[in-house]
């Protein structure tokens, strides 16, 4: 077995050059538009930051695990801030290349309802549990099958089968070892294959040592995108097994089926890929944090803080798939990607209402060759409010179940419970709050701190086809706006259902949904707006003021 992260001194090499260095944040801009270089958009923590910095969506997939994606306050000052303004972007748009509105890239007649481009929620396969796959066996003969439209397959060097999303194992392990020999034959060739376009489907592989995975795909998404996905499987897989255990196994046998470690795993990597079909925290690489007052959210920060013990390293609130607050161990800064990891493994599992668990996890962008030891319970039964408490010491059980209980007694004496209830029963604010009449909906990240926000996907998006639809304009975007050979910083598209926009810089990302009866001078204007609204909010919406031990 991996040894625990507590024995190893790995852990404890400081990613503190990651993290913004004094005064990074000091020259903030009263409005957003007027030269918004990183550190300074709206969002950007005051005080340091919590997320190890990554650069952009690029090297959140980067093929070192994140080593090369993190850069030093020193060297992030060293290259020139880019400046952007709403002169800039106007004139942006208005030498735009007419290609993506007048070129056959009208994206609704792409995503009309037809066999390679319909958008529709995939049918729900009720799953029971089995000796290895722990799911229904679905007919991989059946049109049923062939109909889910992506499929996820996870196998060995050797070819053997370690997890596919639909169907058993067993009976896609041909499938599987002709995907081996394909990629095998190719290596010995001395290429690597990437993907295969046929037939309106994406084939992605990503070779990931002793592991391959495939994805199977006829939706709108990038290969880049999917790769990312496959990427996310993959940390989960590290997440319960660690790289240090994974090799050593397959070192001792090369051919080892790898599904008797994983066996009762499956829900866990299916509500995985559940929640990057819907959440868009997946796709922006980034977090989003609850809606908060900045008074209650301090109080709640602060008693994490006092509530500590010496083997911690990060103390997490969270409710549903949203951050309320994370206090983490000085000099050292989790990744958007493990915080993701955790917030899978608890939605994932009911048990963890029923008291308090203990459970080893591998943070695998932070340190992929220990353990960690994390203490997960909820406040309380009827509050959507989960703590995880994350430490290095497997033996710590009762000390970190004790600042439980501390943090507890400190948020009873703040009296803000109630205003955590509030909170609670709102987690999602209303773009009607935003006072800009054609707006449908936005997505806005900021680079600088990993957070982003979005309000409440409403009408005319009620449907689950229509959301999923709406999300699917969203990654159409953001694979033309981070394309590897040809990245658009600035993209405009007028549809029959809906215009969209989409603003990348250095700083932030913003995409953005109006109705269709609108100009790009009105949507221009509308950014505006809603930057400046963003700018207001910004204490409510993001963690401006994160607190370490």
């Amino acid at each position: 077995m991996a040894a625990d992260v507590h024995k190893k001194k790995s852990w404890e090499v400081p990613n503190g050059s990651l993290a913004p260095g004094d005064g990074q944040h000091t020259e903030r801009s009263e409005s957003p538009t007027p030269g918004l270089a990183q550190g300074t958009e709206p969002g950007a923590g005051q005080e340091g930051a919590m997320f190890v910095h990554t650069r952009s969506y690029e090297d959140l997939t980067s093929p070192e695990d994140g080593a090369a994606a993190a850069r030093s306050p020193e060297e992030r000052r060293g290259e020139p801030a880019e400046q952007s303004s709403m002169e800039q972007i106007s004139k942006d748009f208005s030498e735009l290349s007419t290609q993506l509105t007048g070129m056959a890239l009208d994206l609704d007649e792409e995503m009309r309802a037809g066999k390679e481009g319909k958008l529709e929620p995939s049918p729900q396969i009720t799953r029971c549990d089995s000796v290895l796959s722990g799911k229904e066996e679905e007919d991989v003969t059946m049109d049923a099958w062939r109909s889910h439209r992506k499929h996820v397959f996870v196998l060995s060097e050797a070819g053997k089968p370690v997890y596919s999303r639909y169907g058993s194992e067993e009976a896609l392990s041909s499938t599987m070892g002709v995907m081996m020999a394909l990629v095998s034959f190719l290596e010995a060739e001395k290429n690597a294959i990437r993907s295969i376009h046929a037939d309106g489907y994406k084939v992605v592989f990503v070779r990931r040592s002793p592991l391959v995975l495939v994805a199977v795909a006829r939706t709108r998404q990038s290969e880049q995108e999917i790769a990312h996905e496959l990427l996310y499987i993959y940390y989960q897989i590290l997440s319960l097994l660690t790289w240090t255990q994974l090799n050593h196994i397959f070192q001792q046998k090369q051919n080892y089926d790898l599904r008797r470690l994983l066996a009762g795993s499956e829900r866990i990597t299916d509500n995985l890929l559940d929640l990057m079909a819907h959440d868009p925290s997946f796709l922006m690489g980034a977090v989003r944090c609850l809606p908060l007052a900045a008074s209650v959210r301090d109080a709640v920060s602060s008693s994490l803080q006092q509530a500590k013990a010496k083997s911690l390293v990060f103390s997490i609130l969270l409710s549903g798939n949203q951050l309320v607050s994370l206090v983490r161990k000085k000099d050292q800064f989790l990744h958007p990607i493990d915080l993701h990891l955790l917030f899978n493994l608890i939605s994932s599992s009911s048990s963890f209402r029923e008291g308090e668990a203990w459970t080893p996890i591998c943070l695998p962008k932070f340190n992929s060759s220990g353990f960690f030891h994390a203490h997960i319970s909820y406040l309380e039964q009827e509050m959507d409010l989960c703590l995880l408490l994350v430490s290095t010491d497997r033996e710590d059980f009762f000390t970190v179940s004790d600042c439980k209980r501390r943090f507890q007694e400190r948020l009873r004496r703040r009296g803000v419970q109630h205003a955590l209830h509030e909170a609670l029963r709102t987690p999602f604010y209303s773009v009607a709050q935003v006072g800009i009449p054609d707006l449908r909906h936005f997505i806005y990240k900021s680079k600088s701190s990993g957070l982003f926000t979005s309000p409440e996907i409403e009408a005319p998006y009620m449907q689950e086809e229509e959301k999923e639809r709406l999300l699917g304009l969203y990654q159409y975007l953001h694979s033309r706006a981070h394309n590897s050979s040809r990245p658009l910083k600035n993209i405009y598209f007028t549809g029959p259902r809906e215009n969209l926009l989409a603003w990348v810089t250095n700083a932030f990302e913003l995409y953005v949904c109006y109705s269709p009866l609108g100009t790009k001078a009105g949507a221009i204007n509308a950014v505006n707006k809603l930057m400046k609204w963003i700018r207001k909010e910004e204490d409510r919406l993001f963690i401006l003021t994160p607190q370490t031990y």
